[in-house]
């Protein structure tokens, strides 16, 4: 099984691909989705929230708290998202190593791994290859205004979070744009698959 790890700037369009890749046959490991599940559903996770940051990021639209205190533009802001990172990457680790096997054993030729901040948190070694989706920051920006309701100060704060994307393209074995049409898009995805699973 060929694991593809996913890789972009900030509202680039990793998901898209990542499920034009399931489309196509793929298993997915999302590890945004264990993240969240950890916040809302491991008990050992909400208690270390709790006491770091009191019963306000328990309660409903606490992940909004969380997110102000980890992506402060300031040294406490970079302390407490290390902290948090220190707390759900080792556990979100573990979840897609599980999920990986299960994928295996049930006869996936490949699994795509959609993890934000896949280069920062060391885990460029599950992959067999680093994929980059690439888009300019401006259409990124776009993006993130139509379907987050980020303006220009969160975007950066968020970008600012992750490695530089120039950074992340130097990390990957192959590059797909989505700078153009959807149709586009899925066509570059269908031929990655081609070349690189189907073939």
């Amino acid at each position: 099984m060929i694991t593809i790890g996913l890789v972009g700037g900030v509202a680039s369009g990793k998901s898209v691909v990542a499920h034009l890749l399931v489309e196509l046959g793929a298993g997915l490991l999302d590890a945004d989705r264990d993240g969240h599940e950890l916040l809302e559903h491991d008990e050992e996770v909400r208690e270390m929230l709790r006491l770091r940051w009191g019963d306000g990021v328990l309660a409903p639209g606490g992940r909004s708290i969380i997110a102000k205190i980890v992506f402060a533009e300031d040294e406490k802001g970079a302390a407490e998202r290390k902290f948090l990172e220190n707390l759900l990457h080792p556990r979100i680790r573990e979840r897609l190593a599980e999920r990986g096997d299960e994928l295996a054993a049930a006869g996936k030729a490949a699994v795509v791994l959609d993890a934000p901040l896949l280069l920062e948190a060391g885990w460029q070694p599950l992959c067999d290859l680093v994929l980059f989706v690439d888009a300019p920051r401006s259409l990124r920006l776009e993006r993130a205004r139509q379907t987050r309701g980020w303006g220009e100060e969160e975007f950066a704060r968020r970008e600012a979070a992750q490695w530089p994307v120039e950074r992340k393209r130097q990390a990957a074995n192959v590059v797909i744009s989505n700078a153009g049409s959807e149709a586009e898009l899925r066509q570059a995805v269908d031929d990655f698959w081609r070349r690189t699973i189907a073939g």
